[in-house]
């Protein structure tokens, strides 16, 4: 629905405090209203852009944070639902409206990605009662309603916040307040955007965390929050009227013990000005970051005496999908490392599925499809993913091409503009729904993008020379020679190309689905030609190898079906000889890693996996973990130059539940073999429990071996079927709903 239709309906206007008002600070935007009987229902329907804060009565309405989520506000704005019944009574009433910049209005000031504003902060609202003698009455945005600056004072979606409580109106969103020294609102031109209904989970604080440590004087103190996220900092402070604290994020400190942020960007600060009362307890609202240390420092007004105390916490947030995933083994170290991964995928599931919290918080669309599965397996993202499809639709191209990131709130200019297509990134617009379909079998997700699909293959075809598409930024982050970034040791052709035959594949599955047999015939067939075009430019038939053998030349062969069969055992080798000599340490990067997990697993070496993961001698998990990594780094080498809370390189996550574990979950085969339980026993981990509440229900795993004897009991949901191999080698059980237990002698796979 238009701006223009969704304001005819609500019979509501946008509007804007004048520039004159924000000139001084973020608006505070009230409206008064009078209901004469008792209010059975109500609801408001608000978008407030970049963020809002909705307060009815003196209270907050809510637990969301930073809402609405991000969007292309010239293609898509997002309106938020909340019910205010419990709010209103007949009599006077108030609504209030606090405004924020967000990715809507990024205009600098201190660190910040990008600079780019579509328009100063506004807002549109209607708010629907159903009164107590059956009658309907609506509150809507309109001329009406009143502005003042508020105690915001400067506040990016990168840089910080600043607040200062003198500058607080007591009582301004209750019933009495006096606003006769506020101002008119001015009714505005909405956003370009269409104005839809937000269908994926709010942004909410998922807990609150405690100093373990604090160091320094009472001018500079340090919190140790005890490990990364991401969030906001919280101050409680008691000090003399004027006083004001600034605290500084960042992931670590310098030698000196001091917070650093070299490798998250600077300055990035928040800050609060004590109010006359002399206590606070305040955290920013429309800013947050990633993080783990606050260095708090004091400045005191001139003359001010007094002792000063401060107590920092950290504000956890995330997006409030449930979550839906749990697995633990016998190895701690696997536990910690299933920890690690979490603690990224956490701090990046924000209202777009950031690439880091902090540097940039840019939806870089290669984690949308390679992390797919370590998503999924742990959280109902459904309705996530088709937002960030949207996202994906907004972002694609009059030509199909779907850019590196989406949102795209920002272009790369010459001689950054390779970072604007790749295919390996674009293709999630093709690989993400199909992996969400999947998991859910639900065809909307489908449905809703096949447009956009296609005409991104149709992109990548333009693309390609005799079936070879060769460029992007290939394996990103590979461990080689130098600093990680672009491919060091995989040719750039063989991730894109590679990629491109994974989307017509996947093509030709989507098109079945839907019932176009005709276009899946066809995009079969161009996927056959690719196939037969990928092998004469990769293969080289003397050394049983692809490209220059690395772990990811030959892994995404064996595991996106390229390789011929009578070539499979051969590659296979080469993959494992080359994993092995090099001591199991990884170097497949951001693409590769994924497919050499999903390679070596599909050929029954999960072994060969469990060292990789386990290695303490090279850059990888345990690399990170031993160096104090509490969420999973940038660089394999947990490099304090590189961000040290990213999720891309995740993908053990999926591996513990599909291969360790077992589940394997595929909507595209019929019954009893769409839920497929296939744990691999290996040596070195002695039981493996995993639940995951599947759109059929609750999926249980346990296994548990004792010399060459193994237990294994499965839970299937009522309703369900299920096929079962038993790790011992036997035949492969069907069995029904329930819990099944099977008892089978094995050898559990050692080092070779």
């Amino acid at each position: 629905m238009s701006d223009q239709a969704v304001e005819r309906s609500w019979g509501a206007r946008w509007i804007a405090a004048p520039s004159h008002v924000l000139k001084e600070g973020l608006p505070l935007l009230r409206r008064v209203f009078q209901i004469d009987q008792a209010i059975l229902k109500a609801e408001a329907a608000v978008c407030g852009l970049g963020h809002f804060e909705l307060r009815c009565n003196g209270r907050k309405v809510g637990r969301n944070v930073l809402e609405p989520g991000w969007s292309d506000y010239a293609k898509t704005c997002l309106y938020v639902r909340h019910d205010l019944t419990p709010h209103l009574h007949a009599g006077e009433n108030v609504l209030g409206l606090m405004l924020g910049n967000g990715m809507h209005n990024v205009t600098g000031g201190r660190y910040a990605k990008f600079k780019r504003s579509f328009g100063p902060p506004k807002a549109i609202l209607r708010l629907k009662m159903t009164l107590a003698d059956g009658s309907s009455v609506a509150v809507v945005t309109d001329a009406r309603w009143r502005a003042t600056a508020g105690p915001i004072t400067f506040s990016c979606i990168y840089g910080g916040e600043d607040y200062d409580c003198r500058r607080e109106h007591s009582g301004w969103d209750s019933p009495g307040f006096d606003d006769g020294g506020w101002v008119n609102v001015e009714e505005v031109d909405g956003p370009d955007g269409e104005l839809i209904e937000q269908i994926s989970p709010p942004v909410r604080e998922a807990r609150t965390l405690r100093a373990v440590r604090v160091t320094g004087e009472a001018s500079r103190r340090v919190f140790d929050l005890g490990r990364n996220f991401a969030g906001m900092p919280r101050l409680c402070a008691k000090a003399p009227a004027g006083t004001r604290i600034t605290l500084m994020t960042g992931e670590l400190l310098d030698e000196a013990g001091k917070v650093t942020q070299k490798n998250t960007g600077s300055p990035v600060k928040f800050s609060c000005t004590i109010g006359d009362s002399g206590t606070t307890m305040w955290q920013p609202r429309f800013s947050y970051t990633g993080f783990r240390y606050v260095q708090a420092e004091v400045k005191l007004p001139p003359g001010a005496e007094g002792a000063v105390e401060i107590d920092v916490e950290g504000c956890v947030i995330r997006c409030s999908a449930d979550m839906i995933g749990q697995f633990e083994c016998s190895d701690p170290l696997l536990n910690r490392i299933h920890a690690l991964i979490l603690g990224a995928i956490d701090s990046n599931l924000q209202s777009v599925l950031t690439d880091c919290p902090h540097r940039e918080k840019l939806g870089w669309l290669e984690q949308a499809h390679l992390m797919a599965p370590a998503l999924l397996y742990n959280y109902e993202l459904r309705d996530y993913y088709r937002k960030i499809c949207r996202d994906m639709r907004d972002a694609q191209g009059s030509e199909g091409c779907v850019p590196t990131i989406a949102p795209q709130y920002t272009a790369f200019v010459p001689p950054w503009d390779v970072f604007n297509d790749s295919p390996e990134w674009g293709s999630a617009i093709v690989l993400a729904p199909w992996q969400v379909y999947q998991f859910t079998g639900d065809r909307r997700i489908l449905e809703e993008n096949y447009d956009a699909m296609r005409r991104y293959v149709s992109y990548l075809a333009s693309r390609a020379e005799d079936g070879i598409i060769a460029y992007g930024l290939g394996d990103w982050y590979d461990v080689g020679p130098d600093r990680p970034g672009f491919s060091k040791l995989t040719t750039l052709g063989l991730t894109a190309t590679a990629i491109y035959y994974a989307d017509l594949v996947a093509m030709a599955e989507v098109a079945r689905v839907l019932g176009r047999d005709g276009e899946a015939g066809e995009y079969a067939d161009r996927a056959a030609e690719v196939r037969r075009a990928f092998n004469a430019r990769f293969f080289d038939p003397n050394r049983g190898e692809y490209d220059t053998g690395s772990q990811t030349a030959n892994a995404m062969p064996l595991a996106l079906g390229l390789v011929e069969d009578t070539h499979r055992p051969g590659v296979l080798e080469a993959l494992v000889r080359r994993i092995r000599g090099g001591g199991h340490r990884v170097t497949a990067g951001d693409i590769g890693f994924r497919y050499v997990l999903e390679a070596l697993s599909q050929a029954g070496r999960a072994d060969v996996v469990y060292d990789m993961l386990t290695q303490r001698d090279g850059p990888g998990y345990a690399w990170q973990l031993e160096r104090g990594a509490t969420t999973l780094t940038e660089a394999w080498d947990a490099d304090p130059r590189s961000s040290q809370n990213h999720m891309m390189l995740g993908h053990a996550e999926m591996w513990f539940y599909r291969y360790l574990a077992g589940i394997d979950i595929d909507f595209r085969r019929d019954e009893p073999a769409r839920i497929t339980i296939k744990p691999a026993v290996i040596h070195g981990v002695g039981w493996v429990r995993a639940h995951y509440r599947s759109v059929m229900g609750e999926i249980g795993v346990g296994w548990e071996r004792e010399g060459d004897r193994l237990r294994l009991e499965v839970t299937i949901p009522p309703g369900a079927k299920a096929r079962i191999y038993p790790p011992g080698g036997d035949a492969p059980l069907d069995v029904g709903s329930g819990t099944h237990r099977v008892e089978s002698s094995i050898k559990p796979q050692a080092a070779r």
